[in-house]
């Protein structure tokens, strides 16, 4: 087993202006039936709300702490306006207390982790997170911990971004990105350990297909240490699966998409 040092955490209680209640279904519908299997129980949470937008433009504002999310693998930041507003944005690497970061349009913005420019102002090969996908949307991909996107090439009015899955893809020139690496780089190196720390995090136990009856799986039954006997592995209600794409044909972002992640 192995875990998090919180070392870079500066501040152990939420700002209370900053959240919210964030009721849990258990993986139930209206009815009470599961609809998404292995959710339920762990720790009750509260919402930290983040400022994905960054609208506060040209405004520098400080870094006052540092803090942990239980609803995302990266650090927050906690940062505070002249005005006395107080924001909770994604806490790039090497961020620290006491430093000023702005989102702002102009050209002539420094580059420097934690700052949220225009893509069209941000230098090629120049690593990003928190990336827009429409303008004034606020951020959408690349918020996990440890994650960075590159800037590839430029042309006309869009940009060629590479994710962290390899996928190259179109974004437009005038939606904000953040420069930096997300912090907490060391968040893919934790081993889980033990089965009731799954359940602490909300996660409830996955049986195997094959350990099933004939009624509850297309894999189940057979006569002691059997296989799976499908030559092609399904899931509960008999999609192919390890490995079958099921991204539709005739989705709207495939136009964006330049180079296709590996499967």
């Amino acid at each position: 087993m192995s875990g998090p040092d919180f070392k870079e955490i500066t501040k152990s209680e939420p700002e209370k202006s900053l959240i919210a209640p964030l009721r849990r279904t258990g993986g139930r519908n209206a009815y009470g039936r599961i609809t998404t299997r292995h959710q339920g129980g762990g720790h009750k949470k509260m919402l930290r709300i983040i400022d994905f937008k960054r609208d506060i433009i040209d405004t520098p504002a400080k870094v006052v702490a540092i803090e942990y999310d239980p609803n995302r693998s990266s650090r927050i930041a906690l940062v505070e306006y002249p005005n006395k507003i107080k924001k909770y944005i994604i806490a790039p690497l090497g961020l620290k207390v006491g430093e000023e970061v702005v989102a702002t349009d102009q050209k002539d913005a420094e580059i420097k982790a934690g700052n949220c420019l225009l893509l069209r102002h941000i230098p090629s090969g120049t690593l990003i997170h928190n990336i827009e996908l429409a303008k004034g949307k606020g951020a959408q991909i690349v918020r996990g911990a440890g994650t960075s996107a590159q800037i590839m090439a430029k042309e006309g009015d869009f940009g060629h971004i590479k994710l962290p899955s390899g996928e190259i893809r179109l974004v437009n020139l005038d939606c904000h990105a953040t420069v930096g690496q997300v912090g907490n780089v060391e968040h893919e190196a934790i081993q889980i350990g033990k089965a009731g720390r799954s359940r602490w995090l909300g996660i409830r136990p996955t049986v195997r297909g094959l350990a099933m009856n004939p009624v509850d799986h297309p894999h189940g039954g057979g006569e002691g240490k059997s296989g799976q006997g499908n030559p092609h592995p399904v899931s509960k209600w008999g999609q192919p699966t390890k490995g079958y794409r099921t991204r539709s044909p005739k989705k709207y972002s495939n136009k964006f998409i330049i180079k296709r992640r590996k499967p």
